[in-house]
Formats: C-alpha cells, sequence, structure tokens
C-alpha cells in the first residue's frame, strides 16, 4: 500500500494506492504541522483515524509534503512518528510546496508557486529544481496574505475600533470575541495559527464590502511585494497557487497578479490529486 498525504496546518487530505495505482481510500484528519505540534498530539491525531490505524501495518511507503516541513530537523522530527506508526513504510516527507509544484506544473516547465491556505509561501520552480529567497518565519511574523494574515488583520482592526460599525457588529455576531477566548486559544491551545485562519471566513463571505475588498488587496499585493518579486524572473513565468484563500479569493488575486504584470497560472484549491497523478506515473 502506498499512502499520498497533503497536509496543511488546519487538515490533512491522505489518499491510499495499491501497487497498481487504484485507489483503496481516502481519509482526512486534522493538520500535522511539527512547527506548532507536539510529538504526543500527532500520535493521537494518527492514532484516532481508523482508516490509518487499521491500515498501518499493511503501508509500504508513505509519501508526506506538509506545512512546516521545510527543514531538516522537522522532517526527522515526522520521520520518527511515522517510522514508529506505520513500521514497515518507507517514508518520504517534504514541504507542502513540492506538492503544490506537482499539482500545478509539469516537470520542465518553469513558474512561479505560491502556497495561499492557512500559511502562505513561495517559491521558484526551474523546471527541475525548486528555490526560495525567504526563509519563513511563521505565522507571528510572516505569512502575507494568507488565513491566519487576515483573520489577524480582522481581529486587530476590530479591537482597535478600525473595523467600520455595521462590520463589526456582524463580526460579533459569528465569533466569539472575548478577550479571555482569544488569548486562551492564542497563548494556550494547539494550533494558534489555525484558530487566527478561521476568522478569514469572514472576509471571503463579505468580500465585497469595501472595507474588505482594500483589506484583500493590500493583503495580496503585500504577498506580491514581499514574496513573488523577490524573484527576477517574476514577469517572465506563470505564477501558480494553491490554497483555500487563493481559491475562494481567485477573483480578487487575479486582479492583483494582473495589476502586477504577471502572468498568471493555475490555482488550485488543494493538491492532493495532482500529487496523486504524480505519484500513479511513478509507479
Amino acid at each position: 500500500m502506498i499512502l499520498i498525504v497533503d497536509s496543511g496546518a488546519t487538515k490533512s487530505d491522505w489518499i491510499a494506492l495499491d501497487e497498481k495505482g487504484e485507489k483503496l481510500f481516502n481519509t482526512q484528519t486534522l493538520g500535522l504541522s511539527p512547527e506548532v505540534l507536539t510529538k504526543e498530539v500527532i500520535e493521537d491525531r494518527l492514532a484516532n483515524n481508523f482508516e490509518l490505524s487499521k491500515n498501518r501495518e499493511e503501508v509500504a511507503q508513505l509519501f508526506f509534503y506538509g506545512a512546516g516541513c521545510g527543514t531538516d530537523r522537522m522532517k526527522r522530527f515526522l520521520k520518527g512518528i511515522f517510522n514508529d506508526f506505520f513500521p514497515k513504510a518507507k517514508i518520504e516527507v517534504n514541504e507542502d510546496t513540492f506538492a503544490a509544484i506537482y499539482s500545478t506544473t509539469t516537470i520542465g516547465s518553469p513558474g512561479i508557486v505560491c502556497i495561499l491556505g492557512t500559511g502562505s509561501n513561495c517559491s521558484y520552480y526551474d523546471g527541475h529544481q525548486l528555490f526560495q529567497k525567504v526563509t519563513s518565519l511563521g505565522y507571528i511574523l510572516m505569512d502575507d496574505g494568507s488565513g491566519n494574515f487576515f483573520g489577524r488583520k480582522l481581529l486587530r482592526d476590530y479591537y482597535y475600533h478600525k473595523m467600520p460599525q455595521d462590520l463589526g457588529i456582524k463580526f460579533a455576531k459569528e465569533f466569539d470575541l472575548d478577550a479571555d477566548v482569544i488569548k486562551e486559544n492564542l497563548y494556550k491551545q494547539p494550533n494558534p495559527n489555525t484558530y487566527l485562519a478561521k476568522f478569514a471566513r469572514f472576509i471571503v463571505e463579505n468580500k465585497e464590502h469595501p472595507y474588505c475588498k482594500g483589506v484583500i488587496h493590500k493583503g495580496f499585493q503585500q504577498f506580491v511585494n514581499n514574496h513573488i518579486m523577490q524573484f527576477e524572473l517574476a514577469t517572465k513565468v506563470p505564477i501558480h497557487f494553491v490554497g483555500s484563500i487563493a481559491y475562494y479569493l481567485q477573483e480578487e488575486l487575479k486582479t492583483v497578479i494582473k495589476n502586477n504584470d504577471l502572468i498568471q497560472g493555475a490555482i488550485r484549491q488543494r493538491p492532493i490529486d495532482g500529487l496523486v497523478e504524480f505519484h500513479k506515473s511513478t509507479i
């Protein structure tokens, strides 16, 4: 059995294939980001999934693509957990950027590949190798244009009284904005980045409001300035995107891309299907 996994900060998509490339099952767990979760939490999320627990001895190969897996230390950390849980499996752990590449481009086709989901990042793919200009310092300092970026902006503007009154009333009706609740989730509970990102749903649902339009445009422009424009060939190759923020705000994103004289590439909500096709071609 071959397991292929696309893991964001919020959730992880798992698809199992047999030796002929036929799908056996698909399932989901919560996100398995090693940067924000302990060994015990990750083990618990694996053990609580029926399909994974039932088939743990049958897995021969695991291809894991995940948020927070950009360093050797995080890769080793996850490999250790997976080796214990899937004792017969050969484990390969890659950062989620590779999942984005395999789902939006073909080998030999250069492009800039971006992730705009719970978090964000950006890489140049020359058709064979991956290059990054910016080392991510995580959701507190970076993640421009992401779900947690917009969630943080909404909360700050609400508490600084910069959100229009009509929108603020609506915002307060949809979420528990008690200061103690917010601080509990940010500083004492796991996955604070995912907690922040849940507020981004509000900006998607109200994207026609002038305030939201301005926040979305500024957030995407900041992502272009700080990430995409770092690459010398930014205006010469397609700019591809994966992630829920890119998908649900794709018209707004396309406008920013066009206004910066960039070449619009593919936009995918979830890279898992493209990942499956890529690995099926290698079986």
